[in-house]
C-alpha cells in the first residue's frame, strides 16, 4: 500500500519525504474500522516530540487528518455502519499515512463527518479547529467578556481561534506578519476588534494592547512562538516574552507553543505579581490518556458541527492531486504555505 513518509537519514540534511509502497498490517481490530480516505490534511511533522516519544521508526508516516467512507467495522464497533462519512486524525503511533488509499483506524479517533460538508473542508479543519478548542476552552477557561491577543491571526489556527473566540463573546485582539495578513485580518470584522501589524516598526505590540485595554491588559494571549532573546534578529516578527508577560492582565492566561520556553525569575515574579498561568499547547494530549476520550470526541463532533453552521470558517489552498503530495509537503513543512493544504484523493 502506498503513503507518503519522511525518511530519516543519519542527519537533517539526508531525511526527505517520499510516496512509497510499505508493508502494513491490514488485520481489523474488534473496534477498527476501515476507512477509503477522500481528502487528508497536512500539518508540519514535530520531529522532536517523534524522538521524545521514543518512536523507533526509520518511517514516519505523513497525512493525519483524514476524512472518509467506512467501508468495513470491527464485531464490536458500536459508533459507525460501512457507507457512514467520518473524519478524525490518526494518532501518534499509527504506521499508516493518512494517504494511503485504505486505512484502518480505531473508531474512537473518529466523527460522523456532515452531510453539507465537503472532504476537503472537513479534513482541513479538523486539526486546527482541535488546536483552538484545547488552547481556549481546555487551558484559558475562556468566557465572555474575555479580551483575547491571538499572535499570527492570518495564520490557519489563528483564524478559527479568532472565530472560536468571537462566537463566545470575548474581544479578540490579532497581529499581523505582513501588509497583506493585516488587510485579511481587517476583512474579519466585528469577530476582530483591532488588529495589530506588527511587520511594521513604528507598531508597539505592548502599546496598542494597553491601550485597547485601558491599560489592563489582555485576559488571554495565544503565542506562534516566542522570542527568547532580544537580540535574535532573525525572529524580529515573534514577540520577545517580557512583552508577552507585561501586556497580560491580571489573573490572566498566556498559552505557548513555544515548547523550549525559558523563563527567568524576573519573569516568574512577574506572572507571580499578577497571578497569571502559563500553558503549554500540545494538541497531541488527547491521545496519552482514555479518560480523556469523550471529551476529545465531544470537541472533533462540535467542529463539525461549527463548520456545517458557517461558525468555522477556515482558510485553505485549492486542494492538490496526490502526485504533488511529496512537493506540497515539504512547502508544508518549511511553512512556505499560509494556508491549509488538503491533498485530494
Amino acid at each position: 500500500m502506498k503513503g507518503l513518509y519522511y525518511k530519516l537519514g543519519e542527519n537533517a540534511a539526508e531525511a526527505k519525504f517520499v510516496i512509497q509502497e510499505t508493508n502494513v498490517s491490514s488485520a481489523q481490530g474488534n473496534h477498527q474500522v476501515k476507512v477509503q480516505v477522500k481528502a487528508c490534511a497536512l500539518s508540519p511533522l514535530d520531529i522532536q516530540l517523534d524522538e521524545d516519544l521514543k518512536f523507533q521508526r526509520d518511517l514516519v508516516p505523513v497525512g493525519r487528518e483524514v476524512a472518509g467512507i467506512v467501508l468495513q467495522v470491527g464485531p464490536k464497533v458500536t459508533f459507525f455502519q460501512p457507507d457512514d462519512e467520518v473524519v478524525g486524525i490518526l494518532p501518534m503511533d499509527t504506521e499508516m499515512s493518512g494517504l494511503c488509499d485504505t486505512i484502518i483506524i480505531d473508531e474512537h479517533n473518529l466523527v460522523q463527518k456532515p452531510e453539507k460538508l465537503s472532504w476537503v473542508e472537513a479534513a482541513g479543519t479538523i486539526r486546527d479547529g482541535l488546536r483552538a478548542y484545547t488552547a481556549l476552552h481546555t487551558l484559558a477557561r475562556m468566557a465572555a467578556g474575555h479580551t483575547l491577543l491571538v499572535l499570527d491571526g492570518a495564520s490557519p489556527f489563528g483564524v478559527l481561534a479568532i472565530q472560536l473566540a468571537h462566537h463566545h463573546g470575548v474581544k479578540v485582539l490579532a497581529s499581523a506578519l505582513s501588509p497583506e495578513d493585516q488587510k485579511f485580518l481587517e476583512q474579519l470584522r466585528p469577530s476582530v476588534a483591532r488588529v495589530v501589524g506588527i511587520w511594521d516598526a513604528k507598531v508597539d505590540l505592548v502599546d496598542s494592547c494597553l491601550e485597547e485595554t485601558g491599560g489592563l491588559g489582555v485576559d488571554i494571549v495565544i503565542d506562534s512562538g516566542v522570542r527568547l532573546h532580544e537580540e535574535q534578529e532573525d525572529q524580529c516578527l515573534l514577540p520577545y516574552k517580557h512583552d508577552i508577560i507585561t501586556l497580560l492582565g491580571v489573573g490572566g492566561h498566556w498559552v505557548t507553543t513555544e515548547n523550549n520556553l525559558q523563563l527567568d525569575p524576573p519573569d516568574s515574579h512577574s506572572l507571580f505579581l499578577k497571578a497569571a498561568s502559563l500553558s503549554f499547547l500540545n494538541d497531541e494530549i488527547w491521545g496519552a490518556s482514555s479518560a480523556h476520550q469523550g471529551r476529545y470526541l465531544h470537541i472533533l463532533k462540535d467542529i463539525m458541527d461549527k463548520l456545517s453552521t458557517g461558525t468555522f470558517r477556515p482558510q485553505l489552498q485549492d486542494p492538490v492531486p496526490l502526485y504533488e503530495a511529496t512537493v506540497s509537503m515539504e512547502m508544508v513543512q518549511k511553512k512556505q504555505v499560509r494556508k491549509r493544504l488538503v491533498i485530494q484523493l
